[in-house]
This record gives structure tokens, sequence and C-alpha cells, in this order.
């Protein structure tokens, strides 16, 4: 497993991250326990030292899996997790305001319960759950976050950025306040190499990539037949013709394959690597057979440039998030 720079935190992460949503046990169905601590195990083997969760990743449950792991383990792994916003609303809406979200006292305890479900004293990397950049200069936030520092139960902050939204952190990247940014980016939503990942490499802030696979649907496995378990999130993602639209362009996406991917995810993966402001790409794993799959990517191979011109001519100008929102 290669690794890379966290931006200024100096920390070196996994190219491949482990990422804790799906086995959280909620929204995203059918994890089971002893197959996730199996697949937390066996990513640790292969060198992943890179997992995020949070808080309300099944209300703490996902948290908690993660604390049990890192008893069983000896060697010194980096945590991520996430505060939620108080008003429980993803992504943030416009006009809302820190004392809505974030209110320090909010900060405090929810950090406090993160540190009691993962049984540590320190988080490497706390988050917000979502941003809005008119909160930049809001001193509340920034306070609090400045004395979970001072007591040592954090050691780097970061914002999980809204859905879609990747220029929705520029103000708060300049304003020296923030470490890391978390943002979605793959091979249908390309929108951070437009202004983000520069401001990211210009102000040495770290980047973690989510939704690599956009939900599943980059991994090809997702037909206009496939179904989800009752209450599973991706009912709503994939609602009504969108499972046929992720399907049709997939398949084209197959006229990539060949010596620089073999498969989807691996086309997926090596996509999310390649630009030098990425610091890690957090895929969700719930299995041995996905750990491996996916940690087999960190090899130092990088797509070729006419490759990427290529997959830039398959960026969609879709957002399933907020139309699943209204």
């Amino acid at each position: 497993m290669r690794t890379r720079r966290l931006g200024r935190t100096g920390l070196e992460v996994s190219e491949i991250g482990f990422g804790m949503w799906g086995i959280g046990g909620t929204m995203w169905l059918g994890a089971d326990d002893s197959e996730s601590m199996k697949a937390l195990h066996r990513a640790a083997d292969l060198g992943v030292n890179f997992y995020d969760t949070a808080l309300v990743y099944g209300e703490g449950h996902s948290e908690k899996i993660l604390g049990k792991f890192l008893k069983e383990r000896k060697e010194r792994l980096l945590i991520a997790s996430k505060i939620p916003p108080r008003n429980n609303l993803w992504p943030a809406r416009p006009g809302t305001t820190v004392a809505q979200t974030f209110p320090h006292t909010h900060i405090i305890r929810s950090t406090e319960q993160s540190l009691r479900n993962l049984g540590v004293d320190t988080i490497d990397l706390q988050q917000l759950h979502v941003w809005q950049d008119d909160w930049t200069d809001v001193a509340e936030w920034y306070e609090a976050i400045s004395t979970l520092k001072a007591e040592g139960k954090i050691r780097f902050v970061g914002i999980s950025i809204n859905d879609h939204q990747p220029s929705n952190a520029l103000r708060a990247l300049a304003s020296g306040k923030i470490d890391v940014v978390q943002v979605i980016y793959n091979i249908f939503d390309q929108t951070p190499e437009d202004d983000l990942f520069h401001a990211c490499l210009k102000h040495d802030t770290g980047v973690i990539v989510r939704v690599p696979f956009d939900e599943g649907g980059l991994t090809g496995q997702i037909t206009p037949e496939t179904t989800f378990p009752q209450g599973d999130f991706r009912n709503n993602y994939f609602r009504g013709d969108r499972k046929r639209q992720v399907f049709e362009r997939t398949e084209r996406l197959k006229a990539f394959l060949g010596p620089e991917a073999s498969s989807l995810p691996e086309l997926a993966l090596r996509f999310c690597l390649h630009p030098p402001a990425v610091s890690t790409v957090i895929p969700g794993m719930r299995s041995v057979r996905h750990v491996e799959r996916n940690c087999a990517v960190s090899d130092g191979r990088q797509l070729s440039p006419a490759l990427l011109r290529s997959l830039q001519h398959e960026a969609w100008d879709r957002n399933f998030y907020a139309s699943s929102a209204e």
C-alpha cells in the first residue's frame, strides 16, 4: 500500500482508506458485523491506515465497531470522524446558521461521544459533516474546535463538503482554518478539478475523496432490474429511471477497460487517484473481497493522459442527492 501526505497535517495516509458508512447498519443495509470486522483486519494487514467514520453512521454503531477493531490491532492507525449538524439536515441548506448546525456545545458533546464510542483519547481528524462557506468567519464553531485541539481531544479539523458543491469551501480553505476537505469526486462528477483541487494545492489542504463508485453505480453492478432492501437509501438514489441511465453509462465505460484497468471498480479508483491534490480515496468496504480488490489498485500505476482525456467526456451533470432531498 502506497501512502500520500494529507496536506499540511503531515500525516502519511494510505492511498486507499476505509469508508465506514456502509458498515453502520442503517441506510446502507446488508452489512454483517462479523464480516465487517474481517474486512477491517484485512485492510490493516494490507496497509490501510486511514479509517473514516461518523457519529451518525448507525447512530454510533460504525464508531463502536471501529473502536473494537482498534483494540485488536497493535499498530498506530489514523482515525477520522464527523460531527453531525444539530438540525440533522444533509446537505446544509442555504441560509442555515452555525447556531442551527454547529453551536459550540454541540461540537464539544458530539466529539466527546465519538471518543467514547471509539474508545480513544484523541481523534486524528474531526470533521464537520456539512458545510456552508459563509460560516467561515463565524467564531463559534472555530472556538469549539480550538478548545478540542487544546485539550488534546482532536489533532486536525476538516469539513465534509456538501454533495456536488466543491466550490462551497473555497473561503474556508483561504482562511487557513481547515486542514482537510472531504469531497465527492468520481468519473461522473469531475467538478472538483475546476477550482477545489487547485485551491487545495495552493493552501496545502489534504483531500479525502468520497463516493468514488457513485454509490455503486460505477461498479457496473447496477442494472435496470437491480433491487435494494426496503429502507436502503439506494432505493431513493437510484429511483425512477436512474438505474437505466447509470447502466447505459457504465456499459459505455466498459470500452475503456484493458491493460490500464481490467474492471470498472479499478478504473473508477485509478481515476480518483490521478490528481496530485488527492491524499486518499475512501470507498465503502463491507467484505474482505471488497478490501482486497480495492487495495490492489494502490500499486503506483497511473492512467495514461490519453485515457484521462477520454474519461473527461464521461462527466455527468446531475445531482441525485439534491433531487432526492426535494
